[in-house]
C-alpha cells in the first residue's frame, strides 16, 4: 500500500511541475526576483537609518552630558575659589558620574558607528548587485521575446503551431472531402453513360438510335390505330380486316426499309 502510495506521490508531484513548468514565463520569475531584491534593499536602506538615527541621539546625548559635566568642573572651581571645599568636592564627585555615562556612551557611540558603516556598505554593494541584476533581467527578457518570437515565426513556416496545424487539418479535410464527391460525381456519370445505372428524373439523355427507334415505334402505333378506326366506321369487318392486314403489311415494310439516321 505505501509502494502504491509512493508511486501516486511521484505521479501527481511529475504532473505538477510540468503544468507549472508550463505555466512559468521566466520573464514574470525574473521581475518577481527583481523586486524582492528591491524590497531587500529598501529594508537594509532603513536599517542603515535606524542606526544614523540611534548615533545622533547618542551624539547629542554625549554633548548634553559633557555640557553638564564643564558646568560642574566650573561651579567647583568657583565653591573652591569662595572656600567652600566641600561644595567644590560635591560638584566635581557628580562630575565624576557623568564623566563615566559619558564614557559608556562613547563606547555605545562608537559600535554604533561601525554597525552604520558596516551597513552603509552593505547597502552601496546591494545597491550594485540589483542595479547589475536589472540590466541582466532586461537583457534576458528582450532574449526570451525575440527568442520565442522567432520560434512562433519559424513554427508559423513550418506548419507545426498549434494555429497552423488546426488551419492544414482544416485545409486537408476539405479537400479530401472534395476529392470524394468529384469521384463520386464521375462514377455516377460513368454509370449513367453506361447503361448499369437508370436515370429515374426522366431527365437523362437518350442516344440518337434508340430516340430514333421510338420516333418510328410511335408512329406505327398510330398508324394501326387510326386504320382500325376507318374501318369500324366503315362498318364492315371484312374492311375492318383488310385494315388490320393492310396496317400490319405496312409496317412490316416500313420495317425493312433501311433508314439513314442523322446525329442530333
Amino acid at each position: 500500500m505505501s509502494g502504491v502510495m509512493k508511486r501516486m506521490g511521484m505521479i501527481f508531484r511529475a504532473k505538477a511541475n510540468k503544468a507549472l513548468d508550463r505555466a512559468e514565463d521566466p520573464r514574470e520569475t525574473l521581475d518577481y526576483s527583481y523586486q524582492k531584491q528591491l524590497e531587500l534593499l529598501q529594508k537594509v536602506r532603513r536599517g542603515v537609518a535606524d542606526v544614523a538615527t540611534s548615533r545622533k541621539r547618542l551624539e547629542l546625548q554625549l554633548n548634553q552630558l559633557q555640557g553638564q559635566s564643564a558646568k560642574l568642573e566650573d561651579q567647583g572651581r568657583k565653591a573652591l575659589a569662595l572656600g567652600r571645599e566641600d561644595l567644590a568636592r560635591e560638584a566635581l564627585s557628580r562630575r565624576a558620574s557623568l564623566q563615566q555615562q559619558v564614557s559608556d556612551l562613547e563606547v555605545q557611540h562608537q559600535t554604533l558607528q561601525g554597525e552604520e558603516e558596516k551597513l552603509t556598505l552593505a547597502a552601496q554593494r546591494l545597491q550594485a548587485k540589483v542595479d547589475a541584476f536589472r540590466t541582466k533581467k532586461e537583457t534576458i527578457k528582450a532574449t526570451y521575446t525575440a527568442a520565442q518570437a522567432q520560434t512562433r515565426i519559424a513554427e508559423s513556416f513550418s506548419g507545426i503551431s498549434e494555429e497552423m496545424s488546426d488551419v492544414g487539418l482544416a485545409i486537408q479535410r476539405a479537400e479530401d472531402k472534395t476529392a470524394q464527391l468529384q469521384a463520386r460525381a464521375g462514377a455516377i456519370d460513368e454509370l449513367l453513360a453506361s447503361g448499369a445505372l437508370d436515370d429515374r428524373s426522366g431527365l437523362g439523355s437518350k442516344d440518337d438510335i434508340q430516340a430514333e427507334l421510338d420516333r418510328l415505334s410511335g408512329g406505327s402505333d398510330v398508324e394501326l390505330e387510326l386504320q382500325r378506326m376507318k374501318a369500324e366506321l366503315a362498318g364492315g369487318p371484312s374492311a375492318q380486316q383488310q385494315a388490320i392486314e393492310g396496317g400490319a403489311q405496312g409496317s412490316g415494310q416500313q420495317s425493312q426499309t433501311p433508314h439513314r439516321f442523322d446525329k442530333q
